[in-house]
């Protein structure tokens, strides 16, 4: 809820990554473990894969509950005028996604 952005070794200490890597060892580090993870057996991945949506997916019913509170938080007027002062100031661009933090300290100026 802050929008502020969290460097790598930040994010190792809270427990959200379990590893960071400098940005020049990524690529063979993705590579080898794409190699290695496509090297098990397709049941397998079928058998994980079934057993993390189960646990990391939620219901049809809390989907459609999220999405019923998000449409009745949208239609307040406070909520349209935040909406239409944001996308006045460009938030709906690139740059805005990399200076969120700024962009929303500046939305009530």
């Amino acid at each position: 809820m802050s929008a502020q952005d969290y460097d790598a070794e930040l994010a190792e200490r809270y427990g959200w990554v379990n590893r960071t890597l400098p940005a020049a060892e990524l690529g063979d580090f993705v590579r080898s473990l794409a190699h290695r993870s496509a090297s098990f057996p397709a049941g397998g991945h079928a058998a994980i894969k079934n057993q993390v949506n189960a646990f990391a997916l939620p219901s049809v019913e809390d989907f459609r509950r999220e999405a019923d509170l998000y449409y009745a938080g949208v239609q307040s007027a406070e909520a349209k005028a935040r909406i239409s002062a944001a996308q006045r100031r460009g938030f709906q661009t690139r740059d805005a996604e990399l200076t969120l933090p700024r962009m929303l300290d500046e939305l009530d100026r």
